[in-house]
């Protein structure tokens, strides 16, 4: 599991405010299903939400540790229904990938008459 401090957790709080609930927990509780899933979606996004449906208030800190021990990520908060989880993106995604050129338009009528013969030939 992923310690973080105050302020680190202060940050993704702030950053997680306006997210979405992308999985949702219900009466079968941490299926290896529902572990892929919020795996999938923390290699992706690296900060989610998780919603918590019928699941008494003592299991949901039970449950938030055995998340975070399970897939190593870190509880950012825990609120009511809503767990916050966080984890770095693998280093191999974190790499930006290079920017293609966007070619701009023709100023002219003459450039733009001269761009549409080149992509003809």
């Amino acid at each position: 599991m992923i310690e973080l401090s105050p302020t680190e957790r202060r940050a993704l709080r702030a950053a997680a405010h306006h997210l979405q609930p992308t999985v949702a927990i219900a009466g079968n509780g941490l299926t290896p299903n529902v572990v892929k899933e919020i795996d999938v979606s923390l290699k992706a996004h690296a900060l989610i939400k998780v919603k918590l449906h019928g699941i008494e208030r003592d299991d949901r800190a039970a449950l938030l540790e055995e998340i975070c021990v399970t897939l190593d990520c870190a509880p950012v908060q825990h609120i009511g229904n809503i767990l916050v989880l966080w984890r770095p993106k693998p280093a191999e995604e974190a790499v930006q990938k290079p920017r293609r050129h966007k070619p701009t338009a023709p100023k002219t009528k003459k450039q733009a008459a001269a761009a549409l013969e080149k992509q003809r030939r």
